[in-house]
């Protein structure tokens, strides 16, 4: 197996004291798409500047393409892309231009760079708009434009920042396409993300991230498959305490009934239960709930998604919190619109 990156008890300590990233160890096999997948905050960002030498780590070892980040930089820069959360790219500029500007800076002949500029276009679905100013170009086209100068000196690896975020929802199926179509030509991925639709569609395998640690890792069927079961979700009335009691006797109630594997309280008057054929259990958890006078608000019954998943490893559910847009974001020296 090659290895395009190799992470070892990685650690990033901010001001002495806050760990934004806490001793994690993961691997990326090259060719393969490979996501981190946990909330604003989670570390995902963090460990992605480290491996691509923006940031210094604070102690661990971390190798990409067999370089180690601290003393070989300027060599794992000339193996990578990136792209931040934030677009960067010129809107003054047409995308052929950015392109080319882009080319200058790994020093691309002429020739190359129009001839690679042209190939990613092409993959990127950006023919038609490479002479337009890209101020003109809608926010996936943008994010497309932004992916395709990341791309345009090959490298091995291209690392993606929640490339999806800030999109609607067109646009991000749309360049979901685009991404895979890039790994099935051989590009290796590195995405963060914080959708767990995504984590599933784009990544062969992904780590769990939550408060700086890796909670869980593996490919997303085989996570799905450790949680086994289904889920039901219990919404329980009480007028009187916002649910709570009623809620603490649901739980007393369906605590130990067969099948029933787990029982975690999700807010004040909201259950998940993850049960073993859990449709066929459910008049029994609604006659046994009316025996104790809980009153159902809403059951809903769902098999396993990476949101158990994720509730499983780290006790709460994945709440996604949009990026704001950043305004007059500086690139190559010059002011973008925002």
């Amino acid at each position: 197996m090659n290895e395009a990156v190799k992470v070892e008890h990685l650690t990033k300590i901010y001001n002495h004291s806050i760990k934004a990233v806490d001793d994690i160890s993961f691997y990326l096999k090259e060719g393969e798409a490979f996501g981190f997948l946990g909330p604003n905050g989670a570390g995902k960002t963090t460990t992605i500047k480290m491996l691509t030498t923006l940031i210094s780590k604070t102690s661990g070892q971390a190798y990409v393409y067999g370089n180690e980040i601290s003393s070989n930089s300027i060599a794992i820069r000339k193996l990578i892309g990136y792209t931040a959360q934030d677009i960067e790219v010129d809107e003054d500029l047409t995308g052929r231009e950015n392109m080319i500007l882009s080319s200058r800076l790994y020093h691309l002949s002429a020739a190359k760079a129009r001839q690679r500029g042209n190939e990613l276009f092409e993959i990127l679905g950006l023919t038609e708009a490479a002479d337009r100013s890209a101020g003109t170009y809608s926010g996936g086209m943008r994010k497309r434009l932004d992916i395709a100068t990341a791309l345009v000196h090959d490298p091995k690896i291209i690392f993606l920042d929640e490339p999806t975020t800030g999109l609607d929802p067109q646009s991000r199926f749309a360049l979901w396409d685009y991404i895979k179509g890039l790994n099935q030509k051989g590009t290796t991925i590195f995405l963060t993300t914080q959708y767990m639709e995504e984590a599933d569609n784009l990544c062969e395998r992904l780590a769990i991230i939550d408060n700086g640690k890796i909670v869980a890792e593996g490919t997303p069927e085989h996570l799905k498959e450790e949680i086994g079961g289904d889920t039901i979700t219990l919404e329980i009335k009480d007028s009187s305490n916002s649910g709570v009691t009623s809620r603490d006797n649901a739980v007393k109630t369906l605590t130990g009934l067969p099948n029933i594997k787990d029982i975690k309280v999700l807010d004040n008057n909201r259950l998940s239960l993850n049960a073993a054929n859990g449709s066929y259990i459910i008049p029994e958890i609604v006659s046994l709930l009316q025996e104790q006078n809980i009153v159902l608000g809403r059951l809903e019954f769902a098999n396993s998604s990476l949101d158990d998943v994720f509730l499983k490893y780290t006790g709460h559910e994945l709440r996604v919190e949009e990026q704001k847009k950043k305004s007059n974001v500086m690139h190559h020296g010059r002011k973008r619109r925002s």
